[in-house]
């Protein structure tokens, strides 16, 4: 069984932080109704849903990705670029307990669960504004005994590397070529996002069906022509958040071996 681990939105939202877009008004209702799409849709493709009370004083903690790195044999819990965020892990680490055995990102380290792909056994790290080589580092020693290769990616031109490049099927990325390079996924197929669609790289991938932004229809077609189940949701409102489908959830297989935090 999938868990899929979400929090409401946060009514201080509009404080969000932001990096590559300008700021514009968040209509909080829409939001929260878009929101519970994305969780109904999380539902119907068979995750359970575990969702956490919104955080008034914490406008990004609905991104609940940022917060850890979940893998079969225990959960990384992060310490995000933006220091406003990092009280934004500790109820992420309370939920996360029954579950996993539980491992943290120390200082100087810093990195955001957004910048981190998971391609079977090979754990890509963006080197960005949230994620540095310090963290990067802990991982690999962490990561190590399980057999996984750690590897930083350079990215330019957005916030973080989820932006620029996502899983849509076993062999195959979603990838917007300007802000990251295709180098950096040796063995991988690609699809490229539209050219009129440059925030269209980051889509949700559940199985074999993919959640999507209803936001890039070109894009989507392009998914849709290689043959990816595209299951669209609206989320304009967290995408003025500088959000997006991956980072309002947490997934994993219910089934580790839980032990002692560490």
């Amino acid at each position: 069984m999938h868990i899929a681990i979400t929090r409401q939105v946060s009514p201080s939202i509009a404080d969000c932080q932001l990096s590559y877009i300008p700021r514009q008004p968040i209509d909080l209702d829409l939001a929260v109704r878009q929101h519970a799409q994305y969780e109904a849709l999380l539902t119907r493709l068979g995750c359970q849903v575990l969702q956490l009370p919104a955080q008034p004083q914490m406008p990004d903690s609905v991104f609940v990705e940022d917060a850890a790195i979940v893998l079969e044999e225990l959960a990384i819990i992060t310490r995000p670029g933006a220091p406003s965020r990092r009280a934004e892990t500790l109820s992420i680490a309370a939920a996360l307990e029954p579950y996993r055995r539980l491992v943290f990102i120390e200082e100087p380290g810093t990195v955001d669960g957004g910048d981190v792909l998971r391609v079977d056994h090979s754990i890509y790290v963006g080197i960005t504004q949230r994620s540095n080589l310090h963290a990067i580092e802990q991982i690999r020693q962490v990561l190590q005994p399980y057999g996984y290769a750690v590897i930083g990616v350079p990215v330019t031109g957005c916030l973080h590397l989820k932006s620029a490049v996502t899983q849509v099927k076993k062999d195959t990325l979603l990838i917007n070529p300007v802000w990251v390079a295709k180098a950096s996924f040796a063995g991988m197929s690609f699809i490229e996002v539209h050219p009129d669609e440059p925030h269209a790289a980051n889509a949700l991938l559940i199985g074999e069906s993919v959640i999507y932004p209803a936001s890039s229809p070109r894009t989507a077609k392009r998914l849709e022509e290689h043959n990816v189940p595209v299951f669209a949701v609206d989320v304009s409102e967290l995408e003025k958040a500088e959000g997006a489908v991956t980072c309002c959830s947490l997934i994993f297989e219910a089934d580790a071996i839980h032990g002692e935090r560490v």
